[in-house]
């Protein structure tokens, strides 16, 4: 599909955002096989990629990537409820205070030890951000060994609707209660641990 002038390549401002996006080519493009735009031969910037997305980025002192996740508004257009409606049984959760969590991605450089550090500060974050922005509901869509892991971190996550088969991959759609008994669950179950990360979106680059 092709990309909107507000989806340029990222500007040199922000370097930490500019290392997100070039490791989700890495990840998505390069290691995934998924078939989205790449900017640049460096960039994967899609067509949610707007002024209206904000991001979540953990990096290190050298604002190279290590961990991201876009939240995208779901009373937008956004990935469930345009591209893949057909995962929930009844409504699809929106509104202001429901994001869509997409293009969680871990750095593949990082050591299998680092990297699931790595993903407890990302959902910790996520969870941060949710308290702080009065953000009561996250979904998502996901395949199922992800989705069996997020399921399984102690807060409260549920599928909605069974899994389909999308290509060669079996996906399902994910909602997710963020309360202020949350970080408490996921600190039961060894996940939460308190997250440096940068908070910013698209529109800081315009």
């Amino acid at each position: 599909m092709p990309l909107s002038s507000s989806q340029s390549a990222p500007h040199k401002s922000d370097p930490a955002l500019r290392s997100m996006f070039e490791a989700r080519k890495r990840v998505f493009v390069d290691l995934l096989k998924w078939e989205v735009p790449v900017l640049d031969g460096r960039f994967e910037v899609d067509q949610f990629d707007t002024p209206e997305a904000v991001y979540l980025v953990l990096a290190d002192e050298s604002a190279n990537h290590r961990a991201s996740a876009r939240l995208l508004r779901t009373d937008r257009s956004h990935i469930l409820g345009q591209l893949f409606p057909s995962l929930c049984e009844g409504n699809i959760p929106s509104g202001l205070q429901t994001r869509e969590i997409t293009r969680f991605c871990i750095d593949p450089a990082l050591c299998r030890t680092e990297r699931r550090r790595t993903r407890n500060e990302l959902v910790s974050a996520l969870v941060d951000h949710a308290l702080r922005w009065n953000i009561t509901d996250y979904t998502a869509v996901a395949n199922m060994p992800w989705f069996r892991q997020i399921s399984r971190f102690g807060w409260k996550c549920r599928a909605l609707g069974p899994p389909r088969l999308f290509g060669t991959e079996m996906l399902i759609a994910l909602h997710i209660e963020i309360d202020d008994q949350t970080t408490g669950q996921l600190k039961d179950n060894g996940i939460y641990s308190p997250p440096r990360y940068q908070f910013t979106g698209m529109g800081a680059l315009q």
